[in-house]
């Protein structure tokens, strides 16, 4: 069975160092989307990359700095509600949201 509808996507890009209450950034956004009941959130750590301050980021022997691009796809209603908590959760970073159609697709068999 295959379920259409309209969504939205939201991008969190952090930094692996950004904390939120002690912790990573993007451990307390994870936890937090869990808590809203969002829909799912995926964090993908990146190999290198740069923002805004055009610092590089990236692993390093003493220590890691990488990008960290959390990823959420939900209702359009959800997403709306978890942008601003997120944004008081970031001291930087940057989101992006985009319209997306979802297809959800549940055959009942695994393998």
């Amino acid at each position: 069975m295959r379920q259409v509808q309209a969504g939205k996507i939201l991008r969190i890009h952090v930094s692996e160092s950004d904390r939120c209450g002690g912790k990573p950034l993007y451990e307390a956004i994870v936890a937090k989307c869990r808590e809203l009941k969002i829909a799912g959130a995926t964090v993908i750590a990146g190999l290198e990359g740069f923002g805004a301050t055009a610092e590089m980021q990236k692993a390093h022997l003493l220590h890691s700095n990488r990008p960290i691009l959390i990823v959420v796809v939900d209702t359009a209603a959800n997403v709306d509600r978890l942008v601003p908590v997120v944004g008081e959760m970031m001291d930087t970073g940057l989101m992006a949201v985009s319209d997306v159609e979802t297809i959800r697709v549940e055959t009942g068999t695994q393998g």
